[in-house]
């Protein structure tokens, strides 16, 4: 029976551990919220922050551990990374996982190795930032060098709510740091989706488009849409500086979160890479348009087992992700659906009842439920998720 070691137990967390369970081996969780569900399910659980790589490392190695997982976060990541190369089970280097996991690493690595890259400088000090977007202008990006979810980030389009918003990510922020970059304007739509590694190659991407609800907050993702718009030919220059920047960090092994854009004048800009499975059900999205289980494979490659089956393979058909989200702060009352959006929902889980107070969407933690729709062509699910609202609406009193 091989043992590993879950950081997080939160719902989005569960498809992993409910694979291990399934496969016989020894579920071990641990995070700083007890009540997670993925506790209840695990053989063990443990109050230890995933963020503290020193305390799970104490951990692990008590618990004489086979694998580690971090699952769909950004922030265990790294503490998988460093505990794996300490106890030398697989995993990436330590180094290399913090550099994708923190902003002011990764945008100083592309300079450094002659990627496209915007112009973006990271700041403790609100003075020295303030200078730096003097000299770049506005609209710009402002955004905490360590959070995910999207969460303290910025669009920022007039220098006077500058304070605010370097505040507002600083909130955000473990290291109490805040990215000010230049925005790129981008030709079509940003790219999300997953990858995986086997053997230091890219052997699997799945890539979709990416989706905002302009209505509450055009910077928090509320869907992906499989397969991406873009053409072969551009998809080929992200594949090929993908594995380009795997190879310069020695990246070995595991899932990979994909967020990057094409400039107007074509050229290709990483916006993250994240050494981990990708949230808003991008796993579970990839599994129906592709019949290949990421979630498997994530669990697999963690304890050593043999993923070199893993191959890409096209989208089937037109899938989605959705985030169901309130447009304004009230009570739920009710979620409305069109005939068509009952038509294409291949599976749902909504997570409020009538009477919870609900919050207008500023970020992953305001999520009231999850989709996953099938559409009939990509003009109608291009058109449908752009504009949800005439299809899927949270009513509130």
């Amino acid at each position: 029976m091989k043992r590993i070691l879950f950081l997080g137990g939160a719902p989005t967390q569960l498809p992993p551990i409910k694979y291990a369970l399934e496969q016989g081996h020894y579920v071990i969780t641990c995070d700083y919220l007890p009540d997670n569900p993925g506790h209840k399910l695990a053989h063990e659980s443990y109050d230890v922050s995933t963020t503290d790589k020193e305390a799970v490392l104490a951990l692990a190695d008590s618990l004489n551990i086979d694998g580690i997982v971090a699952y769909a976060s950004d922030p265990a990541a790294p503490t998988a990374a460093f505990v794996a190369e300490k106890l030398r089970i697989p995993g990436n280097p330590y180094e290399s996982v913090k550099i994708l996991a923190r902003k002011d690493l990764f945008r100083k690595f592309l300079a450094e190795h002659d990627f496209n890259v915007p112009r973006s400088r990271s700041f403790y000090d609100i003075g020295e930032a303030k200078r730096w977007l003097s000299e770049i202008g506005v609209p710009a990006f402002i955004k905490p060098v360590d959070s995910s979810g999207s969460k303290g980030v910025t669009h920022l389009q007039n220098e006077e709510d500058f304070e605010s918003a370097f505040e507002y990510a600083l909130s955000f922020s473990r290291e109490k740091m805040v990215v000010v970059e230049e925005r790129i304007l981008k030709s079509g739509y940003q790219v999300a989706g997953d990858g995986f590694i086997v053997d230091g190659e890219l052997v699997f991407r799945c890539w979709a488009d990416e989706h905002f609800d302009k209505l509450c907050n055009g910077l928090v993702p509320i869907g992906q849409t499989f397969p991406t718009s873009h053409p072969d030919r551009l998809q080929d220059i992200a594949h090929k500086e993908s594995q380009r920047l795997l190879s310069l960090l020695g990246m070995r092994m595991g899932a990979l979160n994909f967020d990057f854009v094409f400039s107007e004048d074509g050229r290709f800009y990483f916006l993250e890479l994240g050494p981990r499975n990708g949230g808003c059900l991008i796993p579970e999205v990839i599994r129906y348009s592709t019949q290949v289980d990421l979630i498997k494979y994530t669990v697999d490659s963690a304890l050593g087992l043999d993923c070199k089956s893993l191959l890409s393979k096209p989208t089937n058909g037109y899938w989605s992700s959705y985030m169901v989200h309130a447009l304004e702060d009230g009570v739920f009352k009710e979620l409305w659906l069109s005939d068509r959006a009952k038509e294409y929902i291949a599976e749902q889980d909504i997570q409020v009842k009538s009477g919870d107070r609900v919050r207008k969407f500023s970020g992953s933690h305001d999520t009231l439920g999850t989709m996953i729709l099938n559409y009939p062509s990509l003009e109608v699910m291009l058109e449908m998720v752009d504009n949800m609202e005439n299809d899927i609406r949270v009513i509130t009193e």
